[in-house]
Parts: structure tokens; sequence; C-alpha cells
């Protein structure tokens, strides 16, 4: 089978000067070599695994280590802004062919001065640090290296931020997204964004958690947002759905009920639907539930049938009502038994949200999760508690004492 090269140089089938071919080829030249490693103008992320009196070594996960000048890192005070273990973000800045050695530019700190260094950050993309200053109606005043810079509300975080005035005073992050020079060389304009920085920064955690994550998993998360539905979990860099049916065994009307925004989780990932798209992500469900003792293990002991309880309505159908005998656990009460013997059409007629009755377990099935209640006998439920406070006890389905049996035992230890 023939190649590429052979049909740029005639060679035909059945071709034995392999020498004069072998000069031909030399002579044409041969292929750039393939490029292999970071480039100058390359953005690399790294690992501080050093940091000396000059310069802070900088892993890169290749055959060569990074080389970056320690002034980049540090701030007007000579404070590092980086500690061992860290990972930054960098630009190759030159790249020693010989040793390997790559040469980094990072500027994260004081190595900002002045407007030729700015609008090199700016021309590389590199972050810059900037302290605010103040905020007005459509952004935050930022000032970095003593140059006075302004980034859009919309830039400024990744979600809207309706009030960053607690932000006053604070050194952040941002990348220069537009730089105009006026009179002398002075910079006139400089614009700049928080979130593109964010962003960046969010999409390595989304992969290194999409490389982590299993079903099946156990993670700490913190709650990000509050729906009616349920509430979304950051659990390491990526937000999965804990549905309101998943928060536990109690019925929840709304996740906020129970949860709070910055409150710590513990949660089980249940599904991960994987996405190719950036922009949707993966999907993941998540799960409280799971993790808690179910209350259904111990039914058949706790509420076996004769068992008298109070129950609360927490749901009606036509068929009947659903009565929360303890949280997690429910039984229905039939349209018939709320009727009465009085013809209704649904259960709402005789029972609302929120409603308490006295009932008796009929019948218990566990493996589907069905109580079957019946009401009490009010008038049987009032003379048994009469009695029980003649006998000086509780009222408990124990053995039961008759009126009788009650007065000549007073009469007889009188």
């Amino acid at each position: 089978m023939k190649d590429r090269d052979d049909d740029r140089f005639g060679l035909q089938e059945g071709d034995e000067d392999f020498g004069a071919l072998l000069a031909e080829y030399e002579q044409a030249g041969s292929p750039a070599p393939r490029r292999e490693g970071p480039q100058p103008g390359d953005a690399v992320r790294g690992r501080v695994v050093s940091i000396g009196k000059e310069t802070v070594l900088v892993d890169l996960g290749l055959k060569a280590e990074g080389i970056l000048p320690l002034a980049e890192v540090q701030d007007a005070d000579g404070r590092v802004l980086v500690e061992v273990g860290r990972e930054i973000e960098a630009k190759v800045a030159q790249v020693d062919g010989r040793r390997g050695t790559v040469f980094l530019r990072c500027r994260l700190g004081r190595g900002v001065v002045g407007a030729d260094e700015l609008a090199e950050a700016y021309a590389a993309g590199l972050p810059v640090q900037g302290t605010v200053t103040g905020v007005n109606k459509g952004g935050v005043e930022v000032q970095v290296s003593g140059v006075r810079g302004f980034c859009p509300i919309s830039q400024f975080d990744l979600r809207r931020t309706e009030d960053a005035s607690p932000f006053i005073g604070q050194k952040l992050t941002f990348r220069i997204t537009k730089l105009e020079r006026g009179p002398r060389g002075r910079i006139a304009h400089l614009v700049l964004s928080r979130r593109s920085v964010l962003e960046e920064e969010a999409r390595r955690l989304r992969e290194e958690a999409r490389a982590r994550l299993q079903e099946g998993d156990v993670v700490r998360g913190k709650v990000t947002q509050l729906r009616d539905y349920g509430a979304f979990v950051d659990v390491g860099g990526v937000e999965g759905m804990l549905h309101v049916s998943e928060i536990g065994f109690a019925r929840v009307a709304r996740a906020g009920d129970v949860l709070s925004v910055g409150q710590e989780v513990e949660v089980q990932i249940l599904r991960i639907e994987r996405s190719d798209d950036p922009q949707r992500g993966d999907r993941i469900s998540l799960s409280l539930k799971a993790l808690a003792r179910d209350p259904w293990d111990e039914v058949p002991q706790r509420f076996g049938p004769g068992t008298r309880a109070t129950g609360k309505v927490v749901r009606v159908e036509s068929f009947g009502a659903f009565l929360e005998l303890e949280p997690g656990i429910e039984g229905l009460l039939h349209v018939g038994e709320l009727a009465q013997g009085k013809p209704i059409r649904h259960a709402r007629e005789a029972a609302k949200v929120g409603q308490t009755f006295p009932v008796v377990v009929r019948e218990v099935d566990p493996e589907r999760r069905r109580i079957a209640l019946e009401l009490a006998d009010v008038e049987e439920e009032d003379g048994r508690a009469y009695v029980a406070s003649l006998a000086g006890r509780p009222l408990d389905d124990g053995p039961r004492d008759t009126l009788g049996d009650l007065l000549r035992a007073r009469k007889g230890g009188s």
C-alpha cells in the first residue's frame, strides 16, 4: 500500500533506487517536527512544589518543571501570595530547548506595576490582582497597581450580585478585558472581569469532580440555591439536585422548610447523567434520605393491628385521607370511615389538611408500605382515659381494668 510520501515523490511500485529517492526526500526537506510540550504564550496550570529566595518551582505535570520569578507572586509589601501545594495559572514566557526548562510569568502580585506591564498582562490574558475601592450603579471600582479600573456588575461573579458593597477593601483576582491608553501612554480605560476567572476555576473543578464522583458515593456538600421542588448542592465544584422527595422520609412541602442556603449536608449520589454539552453539564441526583434510618423498619413492632394513635391529615384524595402517625409513617383513613354513614362524594368533605383524628391500626403491609386505619371509638377512648385517671396511671394498651375493679381496689386499700 502506497503512503502519502510515495505519491509526493512519484514512487511507483517496483522502483528499487531507494538511495536516489532518499536523497530527493532530504533535499525537499523533512516535515516540520510535531509540536510537543508547552510553547511561549501558552496558558498552563500547575502546582507549586517549592518556594525559594528568588524563584518558585511549579509542577506542570510534564517531564520538566516551570520556573516562576518570586516577584510575580508577591504583593507590594513583599508577602508571598502562594503556598506549596496551591494550583496557579501562568503563561509560558520562554522554553529552554536543551534542558526542557519552562520559564513562566504569572503577574499574581506586584509584578504588574505599570502601564506596560498591565498591557502585557492584557495581551497574554494573565490574571491580575486588584482591590475593590467602591461600588456604583453599574459595577465596582477596582485599583490595579495604582490604576483605576471598572468591573461591570454582570462580570463580578458567576451569579448576579445585588449588593457588592461587602467586597469593598477586599483584594480579588480579575482578568483585563479592555485596555485603552491615553496621553503619554497612560491607561485611560481599564475594564475588568472577575467572572471569567471564576468560570475558568469552575471548569477546572467540574472536570476534577467529573472524574472523581461516582454513583453511590457519599459526599459532603453545601446548599447553594433553594427552590420549592428541591435544593441545589455544590459537591466539590459541581452542583447536584436534592429533590424534596429525597430530603427525608417525612413529607416535605418545600425545601426551604428544612434547609437553608450555605448549610452543609452529607448526601449520597443516586444518579449521574453524563453530558458532552458544556452548557448543560452533567445532571447529578442527590439524596439525604438514602443515608437516614428508615422508620418503616420498626413499623411492624410499633404499629401492629389494634394499635391506637393520633394522626394528622397530610393529604386528601377522593378515596380517603392520608394521616401522618410519625414522621415518615403514614396511614390511609378510607372515605367510608370518614363518612360515618353519611353520603359524601370526596374525603375533603370530612377531613382537611392539618386536622387530627384518633385512629386504630386495622392492617399493616410492610412490603407495600401501607397502613389501613379506622376511626377510634371516641366514647370508648374517653372512658379508658377516665378509668386510667382513677388508677393514677397513663392511658396505654395494657390489660384493661373495669371501673368496678378499680373501685374495689381503692376500697380494699383504704
